[in-house]
């Protein structure tokens, strides 16, 4: 049987190089995130529901969604946000659950795939896995980090920081922690990870 292990942190925990290292080792990941992106414009479902609730101007002349203009109309209203989510989650659980059949349809061998997520214990995608790796960084390591990244203002990060769950919460919630905070070294805390999960 291949697990089902969900890898998530805080925004600009790092949740993505870790992504890589696991990859790196032959682990297949599913990023929810970068999925999602796609799926605004390739699900024609998800697509006709954005615009019922946001309206056509949310997408741009090329068909893609302004995630610029979506981030500052949901982060500043939560009953906005909740409505994405709403819409969103369920067409990232269906492209979910088609991407793992097809791997385990196929020939990969190793015991466990990744499902990479920022909200993971938001969007309730934890009960389809069978564990989670709870990526650590302090805030003020992740908000320097995305403010380098995105290059937006701090007001902004906060603000998207405020609506995703406490790393309290998270921390105590995941069954192994690894700690993205430029003092633990990330390739033996993988592997620690491999030999956990395995």
């Amino acid at each position: 049987m291949i697990k089902k292990i969900g890898l998530t942190g805080g925004i600009g925990s790092g949740k993505t190089t870790v992504s890589r290292i696991f990859g790196s080792f032959g682990f297949q990941v599913y990023y929810a995130d970068l999925r999602a992106k796609t799926l605004y414009a390739e699900d024609k479902e998800l697509k006709d529901q954005v615009i019922r609730a946001f309206g056509k101007n949310i997408y741009t002349v090329k068909g893609e969604i302004d995630r610029r203009q979506l981030a500052k109309i949901v982060f500043q209203d939560k009953s906005k946000l909740e409505l994405l989510n709403k819409i969103v989650h369920p067409a990232t659980f269906r492209d979910f659950v088609k991407w793992f059949k097809v791997l385990k349809s196929g020939s990969y061998c190793k015991p466990f795939i990744l499902k990479e997520t920022a909200i993971l214990y938001e969007s309730g995608s934890d009960v389809q896995l069978d564990g989670v790796i709870e990526v650590y960084a302090p805030k003020q390591v992740r908000l320097h980090r995305v403010l380098k990244r995105d290059g937006v203002i701090p007001q902004e990060v906060l603000a998207r920081m405020d609506k995703q769950f406490p790393e309290s919460f998270k921390l105590f919630h995941s069954d192994l922690t690894i700690y993205n905070d430029n003092s633990h070294h990330l390739i033996p805390q993988v592997q620690n990870a491999i030999s956990f999960f395995s």
